[in-house]
């Protein structure tokens, strides 16, 4: 399980060999609503296009004019886990898009008496919702839930499978700033192809073994022409974990990693996932560790970036993340973007009659 298992199924299955991350799910397969985000391998590059177009556009349309497109349609946030930076920018998405909102949480609702996740998606269907937001602590979850509700799902992240939005709003973020773009004054988007950041070699260092940041953003960014390293020590870096896909490397020394990159991806250390693992935090934190000496020593003009929440002192520095070559601030604000763009996906897309999902047309 983890970064080899399979996109088109639950990832509770492993598959042998190596995962391109090129397969994509139809949209007309009978048991997924086109709206739906579960996996990034499921977007064309046409549809990554679109998306990160629809994003600009939203982003610099007149608020109220905005706050009418989607007047009254209902939108559920279904949060089996904690979240601060990704409930609140889907949220905050929905709303500038004029979408009502509920928030399910776990510990305030059915689930906590042991509601099973199928009863209630179909629950939350029969009350109205028309799109689904689900954060899962099981990876393939948001499949069931799409399977079982032929709704729009948009995986807010599952176990340790993917975040699709994260790996959008990361490409956002790094075309806007290592191409000087600054949306939302910007002109379209340039079309997305094979070749858009070719060049580009993104070094993603952390816990790589539990991340659904890093897998996602594994999966999409050398389908751009990008080359990513992942770093870490062998208990949260397998070596099998090259096998993701092509443009995907593994380099164990944080120095050449960097020396090799423009841009540098930090994970958290996830305490809560650890148990069994043979780490030392202190010798992690001296090896892989982005605080200013490193940083100026080996890759000074490189792109700073961490999807949250940070560790300061752990995995990097205080100085690092509030410098000026961190994007920090800038991804949680791309997060909004995209997700509206997301939405309004979702809420557009229509389902084939003769193959929609739960017996609805």
């Amino acid at each position: 399980m983890g970064l080899l298992a399979t996109n088109n199924m639950p990832v509770d299955k492993k598959v042998n060999g190596k995962n391109t991350g090129e397969k994509k799910l139809s949209p007309r397969h009978p048991f997924i609503h086109p709206g739906s985000a579960l996996s990034v391998t499921h977007f064309t590059l046409e549809d990554v296009r679109h998306i990160l177009e629809q994003a600009t556009k939203l982003e610099s349309m007149n608020i109220e004019r905005r706050a009418r497109l989607y007047a009254k349609r209902r939108v559920a946030l279904l949060f089996y886990e904690s979240s601060t930076r990704t409930r609140t920018s889907f949220e905050l998405a929905a709303k500038s898009l004029g979408a009502d909102t509920v928030l399910v949480s776990a510990l305030s609702s059915s689930i906590e008496k042991g509601e099973s996740l199928k009863d209630t998606g179909i629950t939350l269907r029969a009350l109205g919702a028309e799109c689904i937001i689900l954060r899962h602590p099981n990876s393939g979850a948001p499949y069931l839930l799409a399977q079982t509700t032929g709704l729009p799902i948009l995986n807010a992240g599952d176990g340790i499978h993917e975040h699709p939005s994260q790996a959008l709003l990361d490409l956002r973020t790094i075309l806007t700033r290592l191409r000087g773009k600054r949306p939302p004054k910007s002109n379209p988007i340039e079309k997305i192809n094979e070749r858009t950041l070719r060049g580009v070699t993104v070094a993603i260092v952390g816990d790589i073994l539990h991340s659904r940041v890093a897998r996602s953003n594994a999966l999409l960014l050398p389908r751009l022409g990008a080359q990513v390293i992942l770093c870490g020590p062998e208990p949260l870096l397998p070596s099998y974990a090259a096998g993701i896909g092509p443009g995907v490397e593994i380099e164990r020394d944080f120095e050449r990693a960097l020396a090799k990159s423009q841009v540098v991806m930090m994970l958290r250390i996830q305490k809560e996932r650890l148990a069994g693992l043979q780490l030392d935090l202190d010798d992690y934190t001296q090896r892989y560790q982005l605080h200013l000496d490193r940083f100026l020593a080996h890759a000074p003009d490189a792109l700073v970036m961490h999807p949250g929440p940070m560790i300061r002192g752990l995995e990097i520095t205080s100085e690092i993340a509030d410098g000026a070559n961190s994007a920090v601030a800038e991804q949680v604000r791309h997060g909004t973007a995209i997700r509206m763009a997301l939405l309004a996906r979702a809420l557009d897309a229509k389902p084939s009659r003769s193959k929609s999902a739960g017996g609805r047309a």
